[in-house]
């Protein structure tokens, strides 16, 4: 039976997407470390990187002023760009089959307000855990976006027993809303510290090293797992919970963790980053249309263009002004809101038939 799979997967149209999508991660990785300030080839790219692998040292042929650009500053942001576009996109992808919409990303439950909401105060009341230090920032957003779900989760469950999608998106959306308005509350009293609370809600990766590399490492590992197990499930609920429960899914429990994989997702991408917009709705989207809506291989699919996209945005914000740099929730903001009006126009017009 697994030899029989194995054989239809390799024939299947999803080998060649797989190849595809991962060779534009790989080329992207290497256009972002490349490009910036100081151009460095990628044939050196990979001399440093093969160097720094083998333990072996670097060649005479390659400038030293190359390996701390690359090691130190623009792979560490280049491998958190991608892991918080992937992050984004696997949420946004398990979330829109949940909840059987389009429309839906991992902002919808509220997760990214509430991660969002840490973060401010954190800024807000100059926050310092002694242990923690510069780091006090994204575990405060992380523990702060878990709060947030399971407040959600617990008041739609007292309101709706059987925990319906419409009574789950209600619920985020009202905790969204009451928490959009405390952190304009927070900005609005804020002095000195307003640039720093409004750049990081746009979003950027600017300035992180390899310590926030490894502060969203663990949570993408634990979330990315928790999903790629349950893409079976998924698969069964995107046709409705009735139709679920028929073919022998414990919905409840399934559902519950499903939303909290997204929730760790999402909220450790927001934590380290601030608020990027658009990756779990459009990425997810198109993937879809292309290669179908077996989660199986739409989550790990997503997953990679995520990743891929997230790279291209942020090279994009760090040239398109340069010297100056762009929050990189601008691009995703101006790609992802157009499509975002074209996939709601697209629904709207389909209801109408």
């Amino acid at each position: 039976m697994e030899k029989r799979y194995i054989q239809t997967f390799l024939q299947s149209k999803y080998l060649f997407a797989y190849f595809l999508l991962l060779s534009l991660l790989i080329g992207a990785m290497l256009i972002g470390i490349s490009i910036g300030t100081v151009k460095v080839a990628v044939v050196d790219i990979l001399k440093i990187v093969y160097a720094h692998i083998s333990q072996r040292p670097l060649s005479n042929e390659v400038n030293p002023m190359y390996e701390n650009i690359v090691m130190n500053i623009r792979m560490p942001r280049v491998i958190l760009s991608g892991l918080i576009g992937a992050s984004l996109a696997i949420a946004g992808a398990a979330f829109q089959g949940l909840l059987r919409n389009p429309l839906a990303d991992p902002y919808t439950l509220g997760v990214s307000s509430g991660a969002s909401v840490g973060a401010v105060m954190t800024i807000f009341f100059s926050l310092s855990i002694p242990f923690l230090g510069i780091f006090t920032l994204p575990v405060v957003s992380i523990v702060a976006s878990f709060i947030t779900i399971f407040v959600v989760l617990f008041f739609a469950k007292r309101i709706d027993q059987s925990m319906r999608v419409e009574t789950i998106i209600l619920t985020g959306v009202i905790f969204s809303s009451f928490l959009g308005a405390f952190i304009s509350l927070m900005i609005a009293l804020t002095g000195e510290e307003l640039r720093q609370i409004i750049g990081w809600l746009l979003g950027s990766v600017s300035m992180r090293g390899w310590d926030y590399v490894w502060i969203i490492l663990p949570f993408f590992i634990i979330g990315s797992v928790l999903l790629f197990i349950h893409a079976t499930e998924l698969n069964a609920m995107s046709f409705g919970e009735e139709q679920a429960k028929h073919l022998g899914v414990h919905v409840e429990r399934k559902k519950m963790i499903i939303l909290i994989a997204g929730s760790i997702l999402t909220g450790a991408a927001v934590a380290v980053s601030g608020t990027i917009g658009f990756v779990g709705l459009v990425i997810p989207h198109f993937i879809r249309i292309i290669w179908g809506p077996d989660h199986r291989h739409l989550l790990p699919l997503s997953m990679l263009a995520g990743a891929a996209f997230l790279i291209m945005a942020d090279l994009v914000s760090r040239i398109i002004i340069a010297p100056s740099e762009l929050p990189i929730g601008v691009i995703t903001a101006l790609i992802g809101a157009p499509i975002f009006a074209f996939i709601l126009m697209k629904q709207r017009l389909k209801g109408r038939r």
